[in-house]
């Protein structure tokens, strides 16, 4: 670029008048800036070349993380025989078929935008029916995963600490029922905006959509972000105390067990609220950032007081969303990783290399070389 404008300004100098010395390094000065303020704009302003190469690995790795742990629910599923665990299955089924849903339409749209160049900074606010589309498909596939969390971990706290009345209530048909009702109420936030309550817009740095949560807010959209992150946290909040619950019962019950005994259905119970804990982790860590930032940004942006943190708080909202997205990807690991039988492997492993280190280290202790010497001066 440097010979290119040092060969345009020899030639351009042989058309132009003759310069004094000081004029023409003035001249060249600012040539110079404005190439370098438009290059640093560009940069800015456009997505990195290895976007794409990171989306697409991203993608593939959710797909194929997807559907492992639903071939290993659903085989799970037609085996299982006991009715609570077969009711927890069917809503880790329909999370890994929501998530695996939300990972691929939502990131093809994002692939096509990083494939064509990105939308540029002065047309982020003319959503198009794409953007509408991409939107409104991140905040139905963002909530979902939030309630089915909240409602299994309600479903195992009335299994674990009230039995009875679990299997009174707790049916397949009302479970289907359940899965259906959370996803309407996922639709429904998620349409809000047809019905002018809020409003998608193209987010920094034009590769995808959200609510509108800087620049020119309304109070429609503080509403909507309100509404959003309000419902999140609040899944989060009750899944975090049922989990509680459930494990605090556990282990006192296991405290009171008495010894000889036989309870195989705390076996179930106990890995069933260990991959609810880890689902719970997973989702605190990828969603909560993108939860609390939008809040933060939107009411900010609302009073007129974001300022020079424009910048920042585009650059933090970019951050939430790609973890939020990981979500997708770490929860079917957790049924993957965390069931009974893989954590059995895991402890007599660790168990193993435990004896084996003691074997050595007791190889190694003095008391065994005196006992051998001393058995060897006997034998002599």
């Amino acid at each position: 670029m440097m010979l290119a404008m040092s060969h345009y300004n020899s030639s351009a100098s042989s058309l132009l008048p003759p310069f004094s010395n000081t004029s023409l390094g003035k001249v060249e000065a600012e040539v110079a800036m404005k190439g370098l303020s438009q290059q640093g704009n560009l940069t800015l302003d456009q997505p990195a070349s290895s976007g794409p190469i990171a989306a697409m690995l991203s993608m593939t790795l959710g797909i194929v993380s997807n559907i492992v742990a639903l071939f290993i629910l659903a085989n799970a599923y037609s085996l299982q025989r006991r009715r609570s665990k077969a009711t927890f299955l069917l809503f880790a089924s329909s999370l890994v078929v929501t998530d695996f849903t939300g990972h691929v339409i939502p990131g093809a749209l994002v692939l096509r935008l990083y494939l064509s160049g990105g939308v540029p900074a002065e047309a982020y606010d003319s959503a198009d029916a794409m953007c509408q589309f991409l939107g409104g498909s991140m905040v139905f596939f963002g909530l979902c995963p939030l309630f089915l969390g909240c409602a299994m971990a309600a479903e195992r706290c009335l299994g674990v600490t009230q039995p009875l009345l679990h299997s009174s209530l707790v049916t397949t048909t009302r479970t289907k029922i359940c899965l259906s009702i959370i996803w309407l109420a996922a639709l429904c936030v998620a349409m809000l905006p047809c019905f002018q309550l809020g409003s998608y817009t193209y987010q920094y740095p034009g590769t995808w959509c959200f609510i509108k949560v800087l620049e020119d807010t309304r109070e429609a959209d503080v509403a909507f972000v309100v509404l959003f992150s309000g419902l999140g946290l609040t899944s989060l909040a009750v899944a975090l105390v049922c989990n509680t619950i459930s494990g605090l019962t556990l282990v006192l019950a296991r405290l009171r067990r008495k010894p000889g005994s036989h309870h195989s259905a705390k076996s179930h119970d106990i890995e069933m609220v260990v991959q609810l804990v880890g689902i719970m982790v997973t989702s605190c860590i990828c969603w909560s950032p993108l939860l609390i930032f939008g809040l933060m940004s939107v009411i900010r942006s609302h009073r007129d007081s974001i300022g020079d943190d424009l910048s920042s708080y585009k650059t933090l909202m970019v951050m939430g969303v790609r973890l939020a997205s990981w979500n997708q990807i770490l929860d079917p690991w957790v049924y993957i990783l965390l069931r009974r039988t893989v954590l059995r492997k895991i402890y007599l492993i660790t168990k193993c290399q435990a004896d084996l280190k003691g074997s050595v280290l007791r190889r190694w202790e003095p008391t065994s070389f005196h006992s051998s010497e001393k058995n060897t001066a006997n034998h002599i």
